[in-house]
């Protein structure tokens, strides 16, 4: 039967990878893969991370099963976290979590939810967006359809998004990035999320919002006020949050999933179809990863360590972004390229076209995924210059 299978090409980012590992140009630039770099181009273990892992080793007593809404105590931590700690959802009993194998489990768990419980509903995603939506809800069964995000300016068409929302069929999911949107960089301000919980409240539309980089844009707090907006004003709402980030800690796959619902009550009949998706998809999350989130989260110094270990990363991105542009200022791109420090988060979309990003990998081993979307964590001080020479040189 395996005879008739079709090979399909591989994925872009896994293939930039593999071609850079191979690319010989000792001044080669890696754009491409989604992870924190510092400036020796390590994504490095945080050290609240390796003691929570030492406290861990010390005191675990068990690898038995975790339920399928995962560990309590994680749910405890991640909760407060993105909804806040005096938030008035938390104090009602409206919000529920459930642990996930990565931000993108919990999309899928979200997926299936939707499918299952909200048959004929549509998904609205920005355009563009984090390649990976265009296949977690189809696979589900879900309809995709898409909203405008960026202009052919490239810079954030509000205008654009918010008529398309107005059209959105009542009680349709609409998707919005928290902050950091990935792969653009371009984040809504505070007025702009207002104006979509108007937009939202009028058409009776589901929020679901992916927040994959809390504490990388502007701070723990500050990249939540959307999230929090809606989840105090809405009556339902889906949230979907990864520790991939903001813990380092990309290969445990500890993510959540959590709900809104409008009393208490309704929770628990949320949170019961919630187990049973769970359940279905990979009966229980990993626990290693939830487990060293709880121990830094219950830990005043560990906590402390982490906060501060995340701002150093959050601000080491931010300063980048502005050396980079101006790093182009003596080749006159600077006013160009400007869009670039105004973004946040570890991505940027660079304007550059798929033909000067082709040239940009073929003639000075700068790797980048083909839309121009650059992962700002490559950037060095070292490489910088190299790098602005090279775009001037393709512009």
């Amino acid at each position: 039967m395996f005879e008739q299978i079709e090979r399909v090409p591989g994925d872009a980012i896994l293939g930039l990878i593999e071609a850079f590992k191979k690319d010989t140009n000792p001044q080669k630039v890696d754009l491409g893969v989604g992870v924190y770099r510092d400036a020796q181009g390590n994504t490095p273990v945080m050290r609240a991370v390796k003691e929570a892992e030492a406290l861990l080793l010390k005191n675990e007593t068990t690898k038995t099963y975790i339920g399928s809404h995962g560990d309590p105590r994680y749910g405890q931590a991640i909760l407060p976290l993105v909804l806040g700690a005096s938030s008035p959802v938390l104090e009602a009993g409206r919000a529920s979590a459930t642990q996930s194998p990565g931000g993108t489990g919990a999309l899928r768990l979200a997926a299936d939810f939707i499918a299952t419980q909200l048959p004929g509903k549509d998904v609205w995603v920005s355009d563009p967006t984090w390649p990976n939506h265009l296949g977690i809800f189809p696979a589900a069964g879900l309809t995709l359809r898409k909203y405008p995000y960026v202009d052919a300016e490239n810079r954030l068409d509000f205008d654009g998004m918010l008529a398309a929302l107005k059209q959105i069929p009542e009680g349709d999911v609409v998707l919005l990035h928290a902050c950091c949107h990935n792969p653009t960089g371009f984040d809504l301000s505070r007025d702009q999320w207002h104006q979509v919980l108007e937009v939202v409240k009028a058409r009776g539309l589901l929020p679901l919002v992916d927040f994959a980089y809390q504490g990388f844009g502007e701070g723990l707090d500050e990249d939540a006020y959307g999230v929090r907006l809606l989840a105090e004003n809405l009556d339902e709402m889906i949230v979907t949050s990864s520790c991939s980030k903001n813990f380092g800690i990309y290969c445990e796959r500890t993510g959540c999933l959590i709900m809104v619902a409008k009393t208490a009550e309704q929770m628990e009949n949320v949170r019961s179809q919630v187990a049973i998706v769970a359940r279905e998809n990979y009966s229980n999350p990993p626990a290693h990863g939830g487990s060293i989130v709880s121990e830094i989260m219950n830990s005043a110094e560990l906590a402390a360590i982490w906060r501060e270990e995340l701002t150093e990363m959050r601000d080491r991105i931010n300063g980048l972004r502005r050396q980079f542009v101006e790093a182009l200022q003596p080749y006159g791109l600077d006013e160009k390229y400007a869009c670039v420090a105004e973004q946040r988060g570890m991505f940027s979309y660079t304007g550059l076209t798929p033909e000067q990003v082709d040239r940009l990998r073929d003639e000075y081993g700068i790797y980048m995924v083909r839309s121009g979307r650059a992962n700002v964590a490559g950037f060095s001080d070292e490489n910088l210059p190299y790098l602005a020479k090279a775009i001037a040189a393709v512009n």
